[in-house]
């Protein structure tokens, strides 16, 4: 088993910048991948960004150059930092793990590529 705990979410004006900490513990050897997701009410739940075991990773096009996923592997925290924030930006924050053996992480896989969650944290961003 993994647990997943997020924090760090919050309130921002439109160009202001988060982030995003989760703090995991439990199985962790066993991760092939770690996500950060977002769903907005009404929509579906979308990857954000991930990060492979072997330290690869990969980012919404959405995103891409405005967030930035790492990895803490001595303290097992994975964050996601967010500049330039946009209102559309605006969502539930998830961290998942993926504790099956895979050889990539593909930025398009679905919720139900990742067995393990937190319980999210809200991002709301005005503007």
């Amino acid at each position: 088993q993994v647990q997943l705990v997020e924090s760090g979410g919050g309130s921002v004006q439109a160009g202001g910048s988060l982030r995003l900490s989760c703090a995991a513990s439990g199985d962790i050897a066993i991760t092939s991948c770690l996500a950060w997701f977002r769903q907005a009410p009404g929509q579906e739940r979308e990857g954000v960004a991930n990060v492979h075991a072997d330290g690869t990773t990969r980012h919404a096009e959405s995103v891409e150059g405005r967030f930035t996923i790492s990895k803490d592997n001595a303290k097992n925290i994975l964050y996601l930092q967010m500049d330039n924030l946009k209102p559309e930006d605006t969502a539930v924050y998830y961290c998942a793990a993926r504790t099956w053996y895979s050889s990539t992480c593909d930025i398009l896989a679905g919720r139900y590529s990742y067995n393990h969650w937190g319980q999210g944290t809200q991002v709301t961003v005005s503007s």
